[in-house]
């Protein structure tokens, strides 16, 4: 399986570059065993059945990057802060990273300064944070939202760069299938008698960095945090049982979600580090319909709506989004697959 099989053409004036005014009134596209429905998303409710189980990633963006000169040489430093390893020492990317070895120390403010403890490929490095107060105060002074690269304009408010119900700190990056919800949705899909449940996963260079080798086999994930309650896992576990559909919002639940019960055949009440990645020959053991953007060419997470909807369903759906004009990427458009009823025999 080559990553070149998963490449297509964008135009560029069809990157999302800033939020839609209104949260909920993106285009969603419903992909329903290969066949097209074009909609907007606050119908999304429509496409829900009573008693499904949407599951949310209730991760909170960070403003993880951060500026800084080399304390030795006064060289301007990049880190966009990846994931927090405890005892204020931070997994972090840095550019340029051929300046920053061992030892080096990073002032970014009289607040906040990080010596460089662990020197890893790739831009890799782990930072201990030496600073006066509460971190992420410090962070909301100093920090900026880690928008993704192809994103050029100036984000004016913040909060369109978290979802309404985010809520456990420690993200790099939005879980963006969730930016289209707004408090009044969620209440009109509670209202249809839908059950919605929260779990976390800590969005990091797992899910955002690109796949640089041509056998897809052959990419490694990068580990990101996850947690899931007692209460949740009991819920999807009933859910199972009482074959109800699990809808997972966003490929981080669902690699949440599918983590969790690769692991203990069932869902259960723990956290640790994931590094799943799923191509096209993963059988879903966990969910049964998911809520996305439009990906990347190219990357892990158009390979994981590739296993669940089928390559083909995926290509030509994106296909269709191209020549409607659809919105792509963080600040884009939303897809609701629907797979087959047969997707696992």
């Amino acid at each position: 399986m080559k990553t070149d099989d998963f490449d297509f053409d964008l135009p560029e004036e069809l990157i999302a570059q800033t939020p839609l005014e209104k949260r909920d009134s993106s285009k969603l596209l419903i992909l329903d065993d290969g066949k097209i429905t074009h909609e907007h998303f606050n119908n999304i409710v429509d496409y829900l059945d009573k008693d499904d189980v949407l599951v949310l990633n209730d991760t909170k963006v960070i403003p993880a990057r951060l500026y800084g000169t080399k304390e030795d040489t006064g060289a301007v430093i990049e880190i966009l802060m990846l994931k927090d390893l405890n005892n204020n020492v931070w997994e972090c990317l840095v550019k340029p990273a051929k300046r920053v070895k061992l030892n080096t120390v990073v002032n970014f403010s009289d607040k906040l300064k990080a010596e460089c403890v662990y020197v890893g490929e790739d831009g890799i490095r782990h930072f201990k944070l030496i600073y006066d107060g509460i971190l992420y105060e410090i962070l909301d002074e100093l920090g900026t939202m880690p928008l993704p690269p192809y994103i050029h304009e100036k984000l004016k408010d913040k909060d369109r760069y978290q979802t309404v119900y985010a809520k456990n700190i420690g993200s790099a990056a939005a879980p963006t299938a969730g930016l289209h919800f707004t408090k009044e949705l969620l209440k009109k899909i509670e209202d249809k008698g839908i059950k919605i449940l929260y779990i976390t996963l800590h969005v990091g260079l797992g899910t955002f960095r690109p796949v640089s080798v041509s056998d897809v086999t052959k990419h490694k994930m990068h580990s990101e945090f996850y947690q899931m309650s007692k209460e949740v896992a009991d819920i999807l576990n009933e859910a199972k049982k009482s074959n109800k559909k699990i809808i997972s919002v966003g490929t981080t639940s669902t690699r949440t979600l599918e983590t969790i019960m690769n692991l203990y055949g069932e869902f259960k009440e723990c956290s640790g580090n994931t590094d799943i990645f799923i191509y096209p020959g993963y059988k879903f053991k966990a969910i049964d319909g998911l809520i996305t953007n439009f990906h990347l060419p190219k990357s892990t997470l158009i390979m994981l709506v590739s296993a669940l909807a089928g390559k083909e369903n995926i290509m030509n759906a994106y296909n269709e989004a191209i020549k409607n004009k659809y919105r792509f990427f963080s600040f884009g458009d939303s897809m609701f697959i629907k797979p087959k009823d047969d997707k696992n025999e």
